[in-house]
């Protein structure tokens, strides 16, 4: 695991941890757009696979609804490449250059805001807390679920999904925040599927995902989990912006609920 005094020895006032989910995490912009406007700001971002990626536009300086704009007009095959399945479906090469085409910052150590990116490092069988580097290989590294992509390589070493290990990155800021707002955009649910080879394994990856939460959940100050999502493919990026108003719509009913039956957010 990486690691450096200048944010480990350091204290926040308030931190996010943003879960992976994959297409759900636009909803990760909503729920930060709502958050922002009760003046709930992170001094410090943790984030896995989908919540990576949005860490990492918030944290170049982006507002979150902004985001969208990046993204608008392309669909899931204009930022993955068709491969031989040697190593997975899809290549994420397309991915890295979109990343580093629309980020002002390249490195992470450029970011206006510390974004702290978890990976599994498949060689290894260890999680992996990226906090320097390049942003675009290691989103890429941590957005990288096994079989449907190629594993990101990385000065030798190969690296995929985040949430393989752990999800929901709590733990990560935990104990150098004040407060953490643990955002979690894939909550345990069951609902129907097809049965082929890719859903089967994307299914049971979810399941493995999700299962790793559970003691994540406990160690928040603050946690979101809009449920409304699980209708979404994880390919249907033209949904971005419906996908980004369902986390906003639920990060607001749960702040006013907090703040109508207790008089205040924290537990």
């Amino acid at each position: 695991m990486e690691a450096t005094k200048s944010w480990t020895n350091r204290k926040y006032q308030i931190g996010y941890a943003l879960s992976g989910g994959f297409i759900k995490g636009f909803a990760h912009l909503g729920v930060m757009q709502a958050l922002l406007e009760h003046n709930i700001k992170p001094d410090i971002i943790s984030g896995v696979s989908a919540g990576a990626l949005a860490g990492a536009f918030y944290a170049d300086g982006n507002e979150p609804y902004r985001v969208l704009d990046y993204f608008s007009g392309h669909k899931f095959q204009d930022l993955t490449k068709w491969v031989i399945p040697r190593k997975g479906l899809f290549d994420l090469s397309e991915f890295i250059d979109f990343l580093n085409s629309n980020l002002k910052a390249q490195t992470l150590e450029e970011l206006k805001t510390p974004l702290i990116i978890t990976a599994t490092d498949l060689d290894r069988g260890r999680m992996v807390h990226f906090h320097k580097g390049a942003i675009a290989e290691r989103v890429a590294a941590s957005c990288c679920m096994p079989v449907l992509f190629a594993p990101v390589n990385i000065d030798g070493t190969n690296y995929v999904d985040g949430g393989v290990m752990l999800n929901l990155p709590v733990s990560t800021v935990r104990r150098v925040c004040e407060k953490v707002v643990a955002v979690n955009v894939s909550p345990l649910m069951a609902q129907e599927y097809k049965v082929n080879i890719l859903t089967i394994a994307m299914r049971s990856f979810h399941f493995m995902f999700r299962a790793n939460t559970v003691p994540e959940r406990e160690k928040c100050d603050l946690l979101i989990e809009p449920y409304n999502l699980y209708g979404y493919s994880n390919t249907e990026l033209e949904k971005a912006e419906e996908i980004f108003e369902q986390g906003y719509n639920v990060a607001n009913e749960v702040l006013t609920q907090l703040l109508t039956e207790k008089g205040k957010i924290w537990k």
